[in-house]
C-alpha cells in the first residue's frame, strides 16, 4: 500500500479542520474526494495524524488503535486489500452498561469486536499473527460504535481514513481472558438489539483470525513511522455487520467464552 502524500500542508490542515468540525459538532459532510479526487490513502493518513495531533494537544490521551474494514466482505465492498486503521482516545471510551448519548453522533452503528491489550511493544514491517499473540496480555469482548461523518454513510478509503476510520465510541466488557486459553478463530458472537438477535458471526470473519488484523495494523503503523506501544488497547475489527442504533435502543453483544457487553442509547 502506497503511503504517498500528494496534498500540501495547507490542504491537510484544511481537511483536518473539516473532519474535526464534523466530528466535534456532529454534522455530515460530503466525502473529501469530491473536492480532492486525486487524494491517496497516504493523504488520508496525513489528515488522520493531524487530527490526532490536535486531539492530543487538547488533552485527549491515546489509549490504542483500531482496525477497520477487516472482513473480506467489507474489503471487497470498499475495493481494498488491506484494512484501515484509526486511533482510539480516552474520550471515546464508555463503561460497560453505559447510557451513551447519540446527540453528539451523526449516524451511529454498533459492531462486535475482539479487543487485545498488549503487554509488549510491537513493530513492523513483517509483524505476524504469532508475534501479536506472543505480545498480547489478554483479550476481551468489545463493541465499537462507529459513526461515519459522511453524508449517507457514503465514502471511499481515503475519506474514511481521514475520518479516523469512523471511530466514535467503544465499550469493553465481559471477562478478560488469556488469548492462549481460547481458539480465537472460532468464537461465536451474537448481537442483540432490544432483545432481538440482529447479527451473528464467528471471529474467523476477521481475516481468518483477529490477530491477523492486529498484525496488519502494526505493519500499517510501520509505514507511518509508528509502533504499537505496550499497554495499547487494540480493536481487531467488526465480526458482524454494523447495526444502526438510535435513542431508546439497548444493545447486548454476547461472546462465546468472553461474556457479554451491554449499553443503551439515549438522546
Amino acid at each position: 500500500m502506497s503511503m504517498e502524500i500528494t496534498l500540501s500542508r495547507e490542504d491537510i490542515v484544511r481537511l483536518c479542520e473539516r473532519v474535526e468540525g464534523a466530528q466535534t459538532r456532529a454534522y455530515a459532510i460530503p466525502k473529501l474526494t469530491d473536492e480532492y479526487p486525486g487524494m491517496t490513502i497516504g493523504d488520508g493518513y496525513a489528515v488522520q495524524l493531524e487530527l490526532r495531533r490536535r486531539f492530543l494537544a487538547r488533552g485527549h490521551k491515546q489509549v490504542g488503535w483500531k482496525a477497520g474494514l477487516t472482513s473480506k466482505a467489507k474489503m471487497k465492498q470498499m475495493g481494498v486489500d488491506v484494512p484501515s486503521i484509526g486511533f482510539l482516545t480516552d474520550r471515546m471510551a464508555r463503561p460497560e452498561n453505559a447510557a451513551i448519548s447519540t446527540a453528539d453522533l451523526v449516524h451511529p452503528r454498533v459492531e462486535c469486536e475482539v479487543a487485545f491489550v498488549m503487554k509488549d511493544e510491537l513493530k513492523g514491517p513483517g509483524c505476524t499473527a504469532g508475534a501479536v499473540l506472543a505480545a498480547t496480555d489478554y483479550v476481551l469482548p468489545a463493541v465499537e460504535i462507529i459513526d461515519s461523518r459522511f453524508s449517507g454513510f457514503k465514502f471511499d478509503l481515503p475519506s474514511v481514513v481521514a475520518d479516523n476510520g469512523s471511530s466514535a465510541r467503544f465499550v469493553g466488557g465481559g471477562r478478560a481472558r488469556y488469548a492462549r486459553d481460547l481458539d480465537l478463530r472460532t468464537l461465536g458472537v451474537v448481537l442483540e438489539k432490544n432483545g432481538e438477535i440482529v447479527a451473528m458471526g464467528a471471529s474467523a470473519a476477521v481475516l481468518g483470525h483477529p490477530a491477523e488484523a492486529i498484525a496488519m495494523l502494526v505493519n500499517i503503523l510501520a509505514e507511518l513511522g509508528e509502533s504499537l506501544p505496550a499497554g495499547s488497547f487494540v480493536m481487531s475489527g467488526g465480526i458482524t455487520e454494523a447495526i444502526a442504533v438510535k435513542p431508546g435502543d439497548s444493545v447486548i453483544a454476547r461472546f462465546q467464552e468472553l461474556g457479554s457487553v451491554s449499553m443503551r442509547f439515549v438522546e
